[in-house]
């Protein structure tokens, strides 16, 4: 161990380029807190909004204060080595050629979330560090960032999902055009329809369409946001969320009891400030589903978990409605490979009521991670 009196040192890597920065803060902070000090270090490494690294300033605020959201902002600035051989951090400094080494660390938590962090890119960077990480991989983060081909992978496994059109031109490429998605297209997804960016989440840059007229604008939001656009149709139904980890040793992933999202009346859906700065939802944890059901949800979300080759911990999104011969309907809306661990977060309390507390899930995330070691990114 790297780290003094033979604790393990932990980089907890957060912040990033991505819209969700201010979240991924927040779900640092609890992260942190939340190591035993006794048998961790924690080093903290803070990507700005600009890309840049940094072992923050005393006092950073990982918080949500008054409504203001946190910013990783000044700072040390460090670089993550990729020399396997260094297995760390170098400072960089003003004028000089090459970085000195800082420190060794054991494991990394990259608590990211969005582009340039959740999406396989830190994952890959990892992988030529050589240093062992929480999470999925490099081909399943990128996958399941990805809902276009979090899709095309579930439906191969035969699992659930809503009716949907991804915005190509004539040619097949990526094209953020509204004007691509065809009468017949309107027609089969019916309204109203959501339209989101392929790749980003915490609701950010997703519109609900209600009128046609609507659409180019939710359109030309979801693609500020990400180029490839997404046109979903939606699915009636209870908003159920269950949470995966990976098994102690071996066997099949851990799913833990699910919890429902309930909306607040006068809430139309579940958009960003809904999830974290309004208080206009309801969380039933566990959730009231009868036996059979509660069985579909956790198989279900198992079966995706492997399905996208994830490792570590996952949240599955769901949505449970009826079919029209009046059986329940389960959907798979989408499936998160680095949740939030923010204090409202839906991952850490289904655990909790599953009985894994805040501390002993971070606690098998980190311990899961250095027994993985090193592997080939996937």
């Amino acid at each position: 161990m790297s780290g003094q009196r033979g604790r393990v040192r932990v980089a907890v890597v957060f912040g990033g380029r991505s819209e969700e920065h201010a979240i991924s803060c927040i779900s640092a902070g609890s992260v942190m807190a939340a190591l035993d000090p006794e048998r961790y270090e924690v080093v903290p490494v803070g990507i700005a909004k600009d890309g840049r690294w940094v072992l923050p300033d005393p006092g950073q605020r990982l918080a949500l204060t008054d409504g203001a959201l946190p910013e990783v902002t000044g700072g040390t600035a460090v670089s993550l080595v990729g020399d396997p051989e260094a297995r760390g951090l170098a400072v960089l400094e003003p004028g000089a050629a090459v970085g000195r080494a800082l420190t060794e660390v054991d494991v990394v938590f990259p608590v990211l979330h969005g582009a340039f962090g959740e999406d396989g890119t830190v994952q890959g960077l990892l992988e030529m560090t050589g240093l062992p990480y929480v999470g999925s991989g490099v081909f399943a983060s990128a996958a399941s960032m990805d809902k276009e081909f979090t899709k095309k992978l579930l439906a191969a496994a035969g699992l659930p999902q809503g009716d949907h059109v991804i915005l190509r031109d004539e040619h097949g490429a990526v094209c953020a055009d509204a004007a691509l998605l065809g009468d017949a297209e309107r027609e089969r997804l019916g309204l109203p329809v959501f339209v989101k960016p392929a790749r980003a989440g915490s609701s950010i840059g997703i519109s609900k369409v209600t009128d046609w007229a609507q659409f180019p604008a939710a359109v030309a939001a979801a693609a500020a946001v990400d180029p490839k656009v997404v046109v979903e149709a939606a699915v009636p139904g209870r908003e159920i969320e269950c949470g995966i980890l990976a098994a102690r040793g071996s066997g099949l992933p851990e799913a833990s009891l699910p919890a429902e999202i309930r909306l607040r009346p006068g809430v139309d859906w579940y958009d960003f400030a809904a999830k974290y700065l309004d208080d206009a939802a309801e969380f039933d944890i566990p959730a009231d589903l009868t036996a059979e059901q509660l069985a579909a949800v956790q198989d279900t979300a198992r079966r995706a978990y492997l399905a996208l080759d994830c490792r570590g911990l996952a949240r599955v999104d769901f949505f449970l409605g009826t079919g029209p011969d009046g059986a329940d309907r389960l959907v798979i809306n989408e499936v998160n490979t680095m949740p939030g661990f923010t204090p409202i977060s839906m991952f850490a309390r289904m655990w909790g009521a599953t009985g894994v507390d805040f501390g002993e899930l971070v606690d098998r995330l980190v311990s899961g991670a250095l027994a993985g070691g090193a592997r080939p990114g996937r």
